[in-house]
């Protein structure tokens, strides 16, 4: 009986360990937490998902990405985020993300047509046994 109870043990560590988010799952999964707090107008739960120097377009730093996305939430009625494409390609402990996101806001105020699509290239890094996004690029589907 104890030979099964330790068999029992290694199968399911076995199948834990089979059972492992990749790399790359982890980074989408990432990325579809932050679009979702994106919708929920939760500023704090998408600055965890980004590094302490994170940096953005125009210099734009963690703080300042948090702060820029609270403003945001005042003026926009509903946010809907559509996150499309995701490409991702690890490199040891740093990744580089690739992906679309459609944006709208029923208050016609954040974005002037109501809606936009924005493509971002970002920058991941394995910290503490998570991956964060260390800096991000982006541009609108006419740029």
């Amino acid at each position: 009986m104890r030979r099964l109870g330790w068999l029992f043990v290694a199968v399911t560590l076995l199948l834990g360990a089979c059972a492992r988010t990749s790399d790359e799952d982890a980074i989408r999964a990432a990325i579809e937490r932050g679009a979702q707090a994106i919708q929920e107008r939760d500023a704090g739960e998408l600055a965890g998902l980004v590094s302490d120097d994170f940096i953005g377009n125009d210099e734009l730093d963690r703080a300042g990405l948090a702060n820029h996305l609270r403003g945001q939430f005042v003026v926009a009625r509903a946010i809907a985020v559509q996150v499309g494409g995701i490409e991702v390609e690890v490199r040891g402990e740093r990744a580089t993300a690739r992906f679309d996101v459609l944006i709208s806001d029923s208050s016609g105020r954040w974005i002037p047509d109501r809606a936009t699509t924005l493509h971002f290239t970002t920058g991941w890094r394995r910290s503490g046994g998570e991956w964060l996004c260390n800096n991000a690029k982006w541009s609108g589907a006419d740029e």
